[in-house]
């Protein structure tokens, strides 16, 4: 049976919703999202939208719900209302996947109140057992684009957690000294390339030199989103058993259309993917087909974090899930003691959809 099968006829009766506005500052960086919970029948079921545009959560916050939520519905007749409702109609989206982002945040909250009011969780119902989940600690090694690339946010990080693994950005000022101190450590799981990036504040210089350095000094890490390019590609050819996707990964389409198709693993994103079916039927289609999956976050600040980690944990919890616990994003809390270590033990809720360390 499809995944997504299990849940489609789940009862679920709304009788409101509201929005709950959180925040964090990291340096310039200023991340807000939106808390969504929908009540019904003595139960509460929440979501949270990562919207990247700060005018877009204001937007919302300020306006209310859309109407048309409340009623009695099934999960799929919802999903389908869903699609029929404009949730950005106070104004915006700022840009064409936020549309996706905000789907999946009503969403993840219906499914968690139509889980309730049923008396399950998400596990039992799919049948699904939680696992250990696997995470790496993701990062750049210079605070801004202005700083030197430097190892030691990551050497402070490990004196605290000796065990954790990274994700890194290699950026254009990484030498043969840093290189090879990296190396040194045995700690790199994945580099992400940042290959689909253009005109942001994370953009990287395609440099093939770079890249063969990479692809040589770490023999077993993951290449993720790659600039395939005519310098690039005959480098990453050889190697392309080790490259995996992100950025572009939306749907079981963008699976198909990655270089050296079919890949070896790609990240399953969940907000990238929208409605809930569009997301399970890609767990389905890369568990039937021997394609590995890993798990990526959005800077959540709210549940949506413990939500994709419910999901790595039952769907792929042993691959390098870019899910770590929130504090790891904030460089106060990961370089101080008392963050959970990789693996996570299960803590999933006895009812809905929620992971509840």
């Amino acid at each position: 049976m499809a995944s997504y099968d299990a849940i489609a006829d789940l009862p679920l009766e709304i009788e409101s919703c509201s929005f709950e506005g959180l925040e964090l500052v990291l340096g310039a960086f200023e991340r807000l999202t939106t808390v969504i919970t929908f009540s019904g029948g003595g139960h509460e079921g929440i979501g949270e939208d990562v919207t990247y545009d700060a005018v877009d959560h204001v937007a919302q916050q300020s306006a209310g719900p859309p109407d048309g939520l409340a009623g009695s519905h099934t999960f799929e007749s919802f999903s389908q209302l869903l699609g029929t409702i404009d949730l950005f109609a106070a104004g915006g989206p700022e840009r064409d996947i936020s549309v996706d982002y905000r789907r999946w945040a009503f969403e993840s909250a219906a499914l968690d109140l139509a889980l309730r009011q049923a008396g399950t969780n998400l596990a039992t119902i799919l049948g699904r057992q939680p696992r250990p989940l696997n995470f790496v600690s993701s990062m750049r090694l210079a605070a801004s684009a202005d700083e030197k690339s430097s190892i030691e946010p990551l050497l402070a990080r490990l004196a605290l957690y000796p065990t954790l693994r990274f994700k890194l950005d290699p950026f254009n000022d990484w030498d043969d000294e840093l290189i090879s101190a990296l190396v040194e450590t045995g700690a790199v799981d994945s580099l992400d390339l940042k290959g689909f990036y253009k005109g942001t504040p994370v953009d990287v210089i395609t440099d093939p030199e770079l890249y063969e350095k990479l692809i040589e000094a770490f023999p077993n890490a993951w290449l993720e989103d790659p600039d395939v390019t005519e310098e690039t590609k005959p480098l990453l050819d050889p190697v392309s058993e080790r490259v995996t996707w992100d950025a572009p990964i939306h749907s079981i389409a963008d699976i198909e259309a990655m270089p050296w198709s079919p890949p070896k693993t790609v990240n399953v994103k969940p907000s990238r993917f929208g409605p809930i079916s569009n997301l399970f039927a890609a767990y389905d289609y890369c568990e039937e087909r021997g394609i590995g999956a890993y798990g990526g976050g959005q800077t959540e600040l709210g549940p949506g974090r413990g939500q994709i980690q419910y999901l790595a944990s039952i769907f792929h919890p042993d691959t390098p899930n870019d899910v770590a616990p929130s504090g790891y994003n904030d460089p106060a809390k990961a370089t101080a003691p008392g963050l959970p270590s990789s693996p996570l033990e299960p803590s999933i809720d006895e009812l809905g959809f929620r992971w509840v360390a």
